[in-house]
């Protein structure tokens, strides 16, 4: 059984100079959102549009902790959390660079060769090339360690054969780093897995199939490799170490403001809805939802200041992606015990739409980033309960 740990999520304040940051975010959004109207509420990170992310890039939103040598721009993580905070509760769609700037890029520096950094780095920051991630599996949900996939070691390369589900965006991606098994291990399936960068556009043997969610929208996937030829110079770190190298990943996919601000315009919405002077069950029920928000939030900055000072918050992170996707998928259950409607997705009640909306897209916010029995497991192993 491994050590016991604690949870540790200290206090920490958003500084001056990173909040000098906001007025900036906010005067792009002010200008640059209006021309989208309402088509991306309620969306959040999972909008997609490859103009607004250009946008977003050449005003230096992206890529912003990044070395200057990348195309970065020496940032600190606190005044990204803040660019993530704005960008969210004004349902800017960002879902083209989301995966890139979140993750795939902070991967490439710490694993990545050189010649990975300067090829792809640069581009990703200037919104020019965008990044989805191959890590589920069919019958393998969250548990990566059952990954299935398997690159065959080939003069050159490797050679491709499975299948990724759930992928966000495939379909738009120019590139996906991807988790596949490189050896098996029948006493340690942890080991033998490997992540590379897959030229999604480029590649033969791929196809890619959407999957339609319950709103109609098509942007999960499923990825299939046939004899798909991925070269030496894809490989991302050390062969068979893919296993530290997702773990280290998923801490950024975990901690962030996504995992509780996806439905903050239904919660904005429900205020403004009920008005001035809610009645007893509608301000008790504002009044607890706004309490978990000021929670969740105050976990992930301790987080984000975990993350800057170099700390490796894997335990935290996993209890605010636990916690906050609870809290995201009862707003739109609150919001209709409430408040009097039927919600109805093109009525063109915006209130009642958004409720139609994330009532139907809530359902996956346990499963997106890990789903929620894999993530108690990583918890009670962290506090030594298993």
């Amino acid at each position: 059984m491994a050590e016991p740990a604690f949870f540790r999520f200290d206090p920490f304040d958003l500084p001056p100079q990173a909040e000098a940051i906001r007025p900036k975010i906010r005067a792009l959004l002010e200008r640059e959102l209006p021309a989208f109207g309402d088509r991306y509420s309620g969306q959040t990170w999972s909008g997609y549009n490859a103009e607004f992310s250009r946008k977003m890039a050449s005003a230096g939103f992206l890529g912003m902790v990044w070395p200057k040598k990348y195309g970065g721009h020496e940032c600190s993580a606190l005044e990204r959390y803040i660019v993530l905070e704005e960008t969210l509760v004004a349902d800017a769609p960002t879902a083209a660079h989301w995966i890139g700037d979140r993750q795939s890029g902070p991967l490439l520096l710490k694993f990545g060769t050189e010649a990975q950094r300067l090829n792809y780095l640069p581009r990703m920051a200037r919104g020019e090339i965008f990044f989805c991630i191959g890590m589920s599996e069919p019958d393998s949900g969250s548990d990566l360690a059952s990954v299935r996939t398997k690159a065959e070691k080939v003069e050159g390369g490797y050679l491709v054969n499975g299948r990724k589900v759930w992928t966000s965006n495939a379909h738009a991606s120019d590139y996906m780093i991807a988790l596949f098994r490189t050896a098996t291990d029948p006493d340690h399936r942890h080991r033998g897995l490997s992540q590379f960068i897959v030229d999604l556009k480029n590649t033969e043997g791929i196809s890619i199939s959407p999957i339609a969610d319950m709103t109609g929208s098509e942007h999960f996937n499923e990825v299939t490799f046939t004899d798909a030829f991925i070269p030496d110079s894809a490989l991302v770190g050390e062969s068979g170490n893919g296993w530290s190298q997702v773990s280290a990943e998923l801490v950024y996919e975990r901690s962030g403001p996504e995992r509780f601000l996806s439905c903050y315009s239904l919660l904005k919405g429900l205020v403004q809805r009920v008005g001035p002077h809610p009645d007893r069950s509608q301000a008790i029920a504002i009044g607890k939802l706004t309490a978990q928000l000021v929670t969740l939030r105050r976990m992930s900055i301790s987080i984000a200041g975990m993350l800057q000072q170099g700390a490796n918050p894997l335990l935290e992170a996993s209890v605010v992606k636990d916690q906050g996707a609870l809290f995201e998928q009862s707003i739109p259950h609150i919001a209709r015990a409430v408040v009097e409607l039927e919600p109805t997705l093109g009525s063109g009640d915006r209130f009642g739409e958004l409720v139609a909306y994330l009532t139907q897209t809530s359902p996956s916010f346990s499963m997106r980033g890990g789903t929620r029995e894999i993530l108690r497991g990583i918890i009670a192993r962290g506090l030594g309960l298993r």
